[in-house]
């Protein structure tokens, strides 16, 4: 891969973010089909191997088309403005399969892992682990906090009931899904970065299959 990826991406986007039209993308497609794409399903590749070695099942590898959905959203503008590739745990007993994940945009560079969002079963089964083994996923979530991980907002106002309000995990009781996630510097020399952040965030992704199977 080249040591000038991160470079080469963040400028792309940054110029696409100026110009989010189809005749610019069509007049420097050949950056991302002949640079960035390549580069970045040499990552997914080199990685998964990684990944699966970090919580013991198989992984999946996906890199987002660059095509936005504009169907039913008010912004119209054709392609997203970053590269986002995944890999997604294949545990054959999981109900539901965590993902780590890498971004690149225009001013970010960011790892994390994960479930966008529960099913009604894992939802249920979240919110009662969280009761039963409070202690333990507690240290889990404080341990990534302090190596500089963001969870994002909780979709929920309140704590559901039966859950107290002042429960120690509250804010996790109103998640509807839980992703951890932290910008990861614009060095060349990401990948290292990349793999620490992974390691860290391993013990997320295994409590969230642990929960799912």
């Amino acid at each position: 891969m080249s040591d000038r990826f991160i470079e080469t991406t963040q400028a792309f986007y940054q110029q696409l973010t100026a110009n989010n039209t189809k005749q610019w993308w069509a007049d420097h497609r050949a950056t991302y089909d002949n640079a960035l794409k390549p580069a970045a399903l040499d990552l997914l590749d080199r990685f998964t191997p990684k990944v699966e070695d970090l919580c013991g099942v198989p992984a999946k590898s996906k890199l987002f088309r660059p095509h936005r959905d504009v169907r039913f959203s008010k912004d119209k503008t054709p392609y997203k403005p970053h590269l986002h590739m995944m890999w997604q745990t294949q545990d054959p007993d999981a109900r539901q399969s965590p993902v780590y994940f890498f971004g690149i945009g225009a001013d970010y560079v960011t790892a994390g892992a994960g479930l966008m969002g529960f099913e009604k079963p894992m939802l249920d089964d979240w919110r009662t682990f969280l009761d039963l083994d409070t202690k333990r996923v507690s240290v889990i979530f404080k341990q990534l906090q302090s190596n500089g991980f963001h969870f994002r907002e909780p979709a929920l106002k309140r704590v559901p009931s039966p859950h107290a309000a002042d429960h120690p995990l509250a804010d996790f009781l109103r998640m509807k899904g839980v992703i951890a996630s932290r910008d990861i510097g614009t060095d060349a020399n990401f990948e290292p970065r990349l793999q620490a952040a992974f390691d860290q965030l391993t013990a997320l992704n295994k409590l969230l299959l642990q929960i799912a199977s």
